[in-house]
């Protein structure tokens, strides 16, 4: 049975997540962040069969919403899911029981990028899980106009801006929200979209760029023919982790596409997730 919280307030908006435990007591945490190009989604978006994977698996589940773009820029939505690694740690031990010192990140697409900036926070998590993921959002692939979307009918720029809310928005139905996307892509306009900087500036924003010795073991899962996010991502990201020392592996989904998990009746999804387990497993319920 989950809880719903609010993790965050500010003066125009609060911030909800929801809990859902494990039977096992002093259990580590799993924070889920949800994809949805930092445009749309919300905290219930994790799978019904992935979070019963988890609390089977010992995990308590800690499902976040946080602020969406283009209405709120990524410097102030890497501080919400800091903020919310920061409230497990000092604030959720008051209402709920797990170990605040065994926190796992995470994350599908862009809710992935956000699980791997993480791991550049000073209060960062002890292993992190990338689902189709990226680490680098100045590369050709995010600021060029996309030949997937570039297929599919036209957004035109009126619908596009129409969408976007005068207010503050953590909940983003992908009904009325993936039209902001499929124009930014087909335009080339993301980054301009959920961000207000420039190339070079956005790089201190690239975990790619970020990884030293202290960063979180990390997993990393891509498919590939990946058409939204290219599996060189996840390539190129393991291997600047490989070259800073960090422990890290790539399960690479052949044939795999974008949000390939949700295929959960796969044969090679299913032995993905049980990899998935066996790492959580290693890097938070050891013994230290």
């Amino acid at each position: 049975m989950k809880t719903t919280v609010v993790y965050k307030k500010g003066e125009q908006f609060e911030i909800k997540a929801d809990f859902y435990p494990t039977s096992i007591q002093f259990a580590p945490v799993i924070v889920y962040i949800h994809g949805g190009g930092l445009f749309w989604g919300y905290r219930e978006d994790i799978k019904a069969e992935q979070v019963e994977l988890y609390i089977q698996a010992g995990f308590n589940v800690f499902s976040i919403d946080y602020r969406l773009a283009p209405e709120t820029k990524i410097p102030d939505i890497k501080t919400d899911i800091a903020d919310a690694l920061s409230w497990l740690k000092f604030e959720g031990i008051k209402q709920f029981d797990y170990n605040p010192e065994k926190i796992a990140v995470i994350g599908g697409s862009a809710g992935s990028y956000l699980a791997l900036l993480s791991g550049t926070f000073d209060l960062k998590p002890q292993a992190i899980v990338s689902f189709y993921g990226y680490g680098d959002i100045t590369g050709e692939w995010a600021i060029k106009p996309s030949p997937h979307y570039k297929k599919m009918t036209p957004v035109p720029k009126e619908l596009a801006d129409m969408l976007v809310s005068n207010e503050v928005i953590t909940v983003g139905p992908i009904q009325k929200r993936y039209a902001i996307y499929m124009y930014a892509r087909q335009n080339g306009v993301w980054i301009d979209k959920i961000s207000d900087m420039d190339i070079q500036e956005l790089q201190s924003l690239c975990p790619i760029y970020a990884v030293n010795a202290d960063y979180p073991p990390t997993l990393l899962l891509h498919g590939t023919i990946d058409e939204d996010v290219p599996y060189e991502q996840s390539v190129f990201m393991s291997e600047a982790l490989t070259k800073a020392g960090v422990e890290n592996q790539l399960i690479t989904i052949p044939n795999g596409k974008h949000v390939f998990d949700e295929d959960w009746q796969s044969v090679t999804v299913q032995n993905a997730f049980d990899d998935v387990i066996q790492f959580l497993r290693k890097h938070l319920q050891k013994d230290n």
